[in-house]
């Protein structure tokens, strides 16, 4: 099992570590309800170095990216990021990314942890472009530092104007007496912040600097099991929950990352699932009895029938009330439907709302 820079630190901090990815990795420090409310109402900081960096460069390095993506990344400007997903051959989704333009001959591709050979794999094999591809994971760390406090306390710690960074924007320059760091205004959170790479020698300097720089903000360590509930709240897929190797874009509700406006794996049979319309939908839904809905549980009709299957669901720090998403057929997907969920014995009510769910 791997480990990323910072593992020491957590194991000191008390964190409960647990395998993930093929990474030992802190799922929570203090609790799950605690952290996800410092990251909304304060700032947090998660080691998230467990994610992949493949960096994407040459002449034709736009060419291997629009081949082996969705969205259309020609419209980038350099610094600008954009989120995607990597269609298969047979109508699923190899993994979903974010995309860092540099300039037009490097580009950063983040890939999710549990897919990064996987991913390796698939791009290589696509690669009859003039572009090199450069598998840096292992070289690179992560922090993800979230919540509505980010710019003003990290500011201390950089000389660049960090409010100027634009939502899916970066800058790269010194940031926590580290130079040639990643400054990313992305995240997974819907509370704002930024998400930093870094090379692994200034892990621990960069953990310290930041811890440093948010103590009178509140910040603390937050582990991958807040990760999960706040990207639930704001409605935002995961791979290998909501979106895997047979689902598509399209039932995914991420059309709007699928442009037909360029060449892509798959594209055509894409195009015509969007014209035609897709026979299930992905779904949110609040739970309106007691219950708490868990991936792989049955989505029913009002005549018990079963139209789908839970993918995500949790009891929402922030709401107070159960929560989900979930594929159901097609003609069930609309917003104000009534769908039930079979946990254990009992058949429990539930409605579907637009995401997000937590409005900030």
């Amino acid at each position: 099992m791997k480990s990323t820079a910072l593992n020491h630190i957590h194991h000191k901090l008390g964190a409960k570590m647990v395998p993930f990815a093929g990474y030992e990795m802190p799922v929570s420090y203090t609790g799950v309800n605690e952290e996800h409310e410092t990251v909304r109402q304060h700032l947090g900081v998660f080691d998230v170095s467990h994610m992949g960096e493949f960096f994407v460069e040459g002449k034709e390095a736009l060419q291997l990216i629009q081949k082996v993506t969705s969205n259309d990344a020609s419209t980038l400007v350099d610094g600008q990021a954009q989120y995607t997903c990597m269609p298969n051959k047979s109508g699923g989704i190899v993994d979903d990314l974010i995309i860092y333009k540099f300039h037009k001959e490097k580009f950063m591709m983040v890939v999710n942890a549990s897919n990064i050979q996987k991913d390796w794999d698939w791009i290589k094999s696509h690669n009859t472009f003039d572009a090199e591809l450069l598998d840096l994971s292992d070289d690179y760390s992560l922090l993800a530092i979230q919540g509505p406090k980010a710019v003003e306390a990290m500011q201390s710690i950089s000389p660049l104007n960090l409010s100027d960074i634009k939502f899916y924007h970066f800058e790269v320059g010194e940031f926590g007496g580290a130079q040639d760091v990643i400054i990313s205004a992305t995240g997974y959170t819907g509370s704002g912040g930024f998400e930093i790479y870094f090379k692994n020698k200034d892990a621990e300097q960069i953990w310290t600097s930041v811890l440093e720089a948010g103590k009178e903000f509140g910040i603390k360590p937050i582990g991958l099991a807040a990760r999960d509930t706040l990207r639930l709240e704001m409605g935002m897929c995961l791979y290998g929950n909501d979106i895997d190797e047979t689902t598509s874009p399209i039932e995914a509700k991420l059309g709007w990352i699928t442009k037909f406006t360029k060449d892509f794996i798959n594209a055509e049979a894409l195009k015509q699932e969007k014209e035609n319309g897709p026979s299930r939908k992905l779904v949110a839904f609040e739970v309106t009895d007691k219950g708490i809905p868990r991936h792989g549980y049955e989505l029913l009709n009002a005549e018990g029938e079963k139209i789908g299957h839970v993918t995500s669901g949790t009891m929402s720090p922030s709401l107070k009330k159960a929560i989900g998403m979930g594929y159901v057929k097609t003609e069930y997907a609309k917003f104000g439907n009534e769908i039930f969920i079979q946990i254990r014995k009992k058949q429990v009510k539930a409605v579907i709302v637009k995401p997000p769910f937590y409005k900030a």
